[in-house]
């Protein structure tokens, strides 16, 4: 996989329609409403079917009811995959709130709460890191999850198909997969700067940012996911040969 050619492509496919960028933008400009969040991811899901069929074009906004499910599945394989990492951060600010109503009830001396606070604050801090690394090594598999839905037509089963995604992955190669991780995250923080910029600018930022920055943003980052899908296939065929 030559990740400057998925960079270089997944920047361009966006600017292939402005019109369905801006469609999709007012998908996020209506998200309060809750409806729209799930037509996001399950356009998402398109882009990711229509790159693994080869389009290069971005896939029409059409048949909403199917776009909707499509996005609850996306969500529910989110939620599902990023359980343990929820669980640890409610235990933990369960932990912390009920160390609070203590220290509040104790009324002891002023040495008792500090003490109290510092276990407190360490039980928190760990949770919390426990939480961050294991998001941090879950979220490229579960790209390759939702990638493995968007090849198998939506089918909800292909994303907790464990054996076949662990087989997917070690046919990408977890050296190409972390690399690709590596680069979207470097791309992602340089993006959040350019980000905290334009949101700097009252109202306008704000409108141009759920407007375009943020579908072109959610494009991107499913066309290239679909390259690294590919990629696996790709391998394959390079070791038959």
């Amino acid at each position: 996989m030559d990740i400057g050619e998925v960079v270089s492509d997944s920047f361009r496919y966006p600017s292939s329609d402005w019109k369905k960028v801006v469609v999709l933008g007012i998908l996020f400009l209506l998200s309060f409403l809750i409806i729209p969040v799930f037509l996001v991811l399950g356009y998402v899901l398109r882009v990711l079917k229509a790159s693994l069929a080869g389009l290069n074009e971005l896939p029409e906004f059409e048949e909403w009811g199917e776009m909707f499910v499509d996005g609850i599945k996306v969500f529910v394989v989110y939620i599902i995959y990023f359980i343990p990492a929820i669980v640890i951060m409610a235990v933990s600010v369960m932990s912390i709130w009920s160390s609070m109503m203590s220290i509040m009830a104790m009324q002891a001396a002023s040495t008792a709460p500090t003490t109290m606070m510092g276990l407190m604050g360490g039980s928190a801090l760990a949770g919390m890191l426990i939480s961050m690394i294991y998001m941090l090594v879950i979220t490229p598999i579960t790209v390759v999850a939702v990638a493995n839905m968007a090849f198998n037509e939506s089918n909800l089963h292909a994303a907790f198909d464990f054996s076949s995604i662990l087989d997917l992955i070690s046919q990408i190669g977890w050296v190409d997969l972390i690399i690709w991780y590596v680069v979207m995250i470097m791309i992602g923080i340089v993006l959040s700067v350019a980000i905290s910029i334009l949101i700097s600018i009252p109202v306008i930022g704000g409108i141009i940012l759920l407007l375009l920055v943020n579908p072109y943003i959610y494009m991107f980052y499913a066309r290239s996911a679909a390259w690294l899908y590919a990629s696996a296939f790709e391998n394959v065929e390079d070791s038959i040969e």
